[in-house]
């Protein structure tokens, strides 16, 4: 006789109690609920990545690429959802301080030295974005905004010309502007204001 046939005979009398069959049934059970609950969880994780995925071809699907961006809105970093087209147009949108959705579109083109059109890439129209702006508000104050900047200018016209220096930090540019009229702005110095005319 082997030694596993005389285990076998020695321990086959006894009997284990039902306390500890029902353990062992137990722990079978939970771990059946376990695995259900790993596989559930993996389903509802992939149906997930399937929706959100398809929220991403919709977005990218309704004539460019949608994403949301922080850009300076008057003195102000603004979250803006920014959707770019290759026909080098933009659509912007975002909630003013007063809680009111606003909305801007633009967009232009670029002459090459030949002489050719170009559409506007996405990073020369948010460069443009990022320009000085001037706005003359309703209570009749001029403002620039650049950057972080707010300045008002209304007493600074001389003969409807005036003349800004502004920096980001990184660089200088100088502005000049004409009352009503346009401005410029250059990173070596002021222009004319007969240039400008």
């Amino acid at each position: 006789m082997t030694n596993k046939q005389k285990y076998k005979q020695a321990f086959s009398v006894l009997r284990s109690s039902c306390k500890i069959t029902l353990e062992v049934e137990k722990m079978a059970m939970i771990s059946r609920k376990a695995k259900f609950r790993a596989t559930a969880a993996a389903v509802i994780t992939i149906c997930l990545l399937i929706t959100g995925g398809s929220g991403v071809a919709y977005a990218a699907d309704i004539g460019g690429i949608q994403r949301t961006i922080q850009l300076w809105v008057k003195g102000d970093q603004t979250d803006v959802t920014f959707v770019y087209d290759e026909s080098g147009t933009y659509d912007m949108s975002y909630e003013s301080k007063d809680g009111v959705m606003e909305e801007q579109h633009g967009g232009g083109v670029a002459i090459e030295e030949d002489g050719t059109e170009r559409p506007l890439t996405e990073e020369e129209l948010l460069e443009q974005l990022n320009s000085p702006v001037v706005e003359y508000e309703e209570d009749g104050t001029v403002w620039v905004y650049y950057y972080d900047q707010k300045i008002e200018i209304t007493d600074q016209f001389k003969d409807d010309v005036c003349y800004v220096k502004l920096s980001n930090g990184e660089e200088t540019l100088y502005m000049t502007i004409l009352y009503q009229d346009g401005w410029c702005t250059s990173p070596h110095k002021y222009e004319p204001a007969d240039s400008l005319r």
